[in-house]
């Protein structure tokens, strides 16, 4: 992933005080230039055609319907504007939306809670993780999966220790595995075994960075049925 250089964003948000609020608090970290901040979906992809930028964050729900607009923008951001991430915001922890949003694929797509504008740092890595092609999930829905497929005895998941399970949410927040090293103080051969580990008790193939987070929601949404290694 290249951290290098300001990234050039689009805000769309309905609320203008939440919109302006994340507009100076991107701004404020020297690491993103918001280049337009605008307040539904049709007006979203006007910018994204006129502003050409780097990263979009939208929140999930807009005028006119208030229902998933965020989610169907980003399909038609990433299908006409192949070079543009975005980073979906939602307040509701329902990993039925992240599944709405990794449908036809997880290149370049980011779902987190609002929670998380809180967190800059966090923000700001996501945006560049689309940016480069890769995907986030949100740490909480990842829990949210995990919980409800380890629940059954018969799952995989349930053979995964707790380390193994916290790579795993890294893992799904977009890490690679030096990201992980750094962010579970851990070293370069411990975290090649525990991922090489987290495919082998999931039967899913390790085939690339940003298609880790599509393999396991994949797995997690069919059970592990035939298929779910292939997003």
């Amino acid at each position: 992933m290249d951290d290098v250089g300001t990234l050039r964003v689009v805000i769309a948000e309905d609320n203008y005080l939440v919109r302006e609020g994340v507009r100076r608090l991107l701004e404020d970290s020297g690491e993103v230039d918001v280049v337009a901040s605008v307040g539904n979906g049709t007006e979203l992809l006007d910018a994204v055609r006129r502003m050409s930028p780097d990263a979009v964050l939208t929140d999930i729900r807009m005028p006119p319907g208030h229902h998933m607009e965020g989610i169907e923008a980003a399909h038609a951001i990433r299908a006409s504007s192949p070079d543009t991430g975005v980073v979906v915001l939602s307040q509701h922890a329902d990993e039925s939306y992240a599944f709405a949003l990794f449908a036809g694929g997880s290149a370049g797509l980011g779902y987190l809670l609002k929670d998380r504008i809180g967190d800059l740092e966090d923000l700001v890595h996501a945006l560049r993780e689309v940016r480069a092609g890769g995907s986030v999930i949100d740490p909480q829905i990842v829990d949210a999966l995990v919980r409800r497929r380890s629940a059954a005895a018969s799952s995989p998941l349930a053979a995964l220790s707790p380390r193994e399970l916290e790579v795993l949410r890294e893992m799904a927040r977009g890490r690679t595995n030096a990201g992980i090293e750094q962010a579970l103080f851990l070293s370069s051969s411990t975290v090649e075994k525990h991922v090489n580990a987290i495919f082998t008790k999931l039967r899913l193939p390790d085939s690339g960075v940003h298609r880790r987070v599509a393999a396991v929601l994949a797995f997690l949404q069919d059970g592990g049925g035939e298929g779910a290694g292939a997003p």
